[in-house]
């Protein structure tokens, strides 16, 4: 497992905004690759570092534990990491390379893009190439992707061909529209949270299995062709 270990033929999914014990442990039981942890004090998904710390222990060694932040303090990033042993950091905020890069500490790392029209891609990914991987969500006002998808013909043919291997595809995505997305762009992984959710923060069982045989559904039919 791990959200960045690129397979061909095997979308790698990450759930995100967990903040109950028993939604980590039905994720567990399902078998995805990541879950998300959102540190960023003004979502409804937030979880303080002590509470992510219990979460993660739930979680089998291999599954990665993503820290998501927002132009965190260092003060916020040494707490969480005095406290809960993360695997990946993805950076949703302003952040400079510099920055991502002085926050992760050796640590793997993912930035997120935030999809609108003028947006270049390519210069963005040339600017954060140390990046791990790129999530790429949809630009709202704030920071997050409140659960919009985004126009996918904003991106490249050629570049996300090239890094098809990095990237991670989130905004907005649900049962009806995760096929068309893997098909089109073939990503390493893909991301979700609103929609395996009863209410902010509170996921669904169902909704989370749902959403998973979409994508395992979706990477048969390509497999088939």
């Amino acid at each position: 497992m791990g959200l960045l270990k690129h397979t061909l033929g095997k979308t790698r999914i990450k759930l995100c905004g967990f903040t109950r014990s028993t939604d980590v442990d039905d994720a567990v039981g399902l078998g995805v690759d990541a879950l998300g942890f959102v540190f960023y004090p003004q979502s409804p998904r937030y979880v303080s570092p002590e509470v992510a710390a219990t979460l993660i222990g739930r979680m089998p060694g291999g599954m990665d534990a993503v820290a998501l932040v927002v132009n965190p303090s260092d003060e916020e990033v040494q707490r969480i990491k005095d406290r809960a042993p993360l695997t990946l950091w993805q950076f949703h905020g302003d952040e400079s390379p510099e920055r991502c890069e002085a926050v992760a500490d050796g640590m793997p790392w993912v930035k997120a893009a935030r999809m609108k029209q003028g947006f270049n891609l390519i210069d963005f990914s040339l600017q954060y190439e140390k990046a791990a991987g790129f999530l790429l969500d949809a630009f709202v006002e704030g920071y997050g992707g409140a659960g919009h998808t985004f126009d996918w013909s904003l991106i490249p043919d050629l570049w996300a061909k090239e890094n098809a291997h990095r990237v991670v595809l989130s905004g907005g995505l649900n049962t009806r529209n995760v096929g068309e997305g893997i098909s089109r762009l073939k990503p390493c992984g893909v991301d979700v949270s609103s929609s395996i959710e009863i209410a902010k923060g509170q996921k669904s069982p169902e909704l989370m299995r749902a959403f998973i045989d979409a994508v395992r559904n979706a990477d048969a039919s390509i497999a088939s062709l």
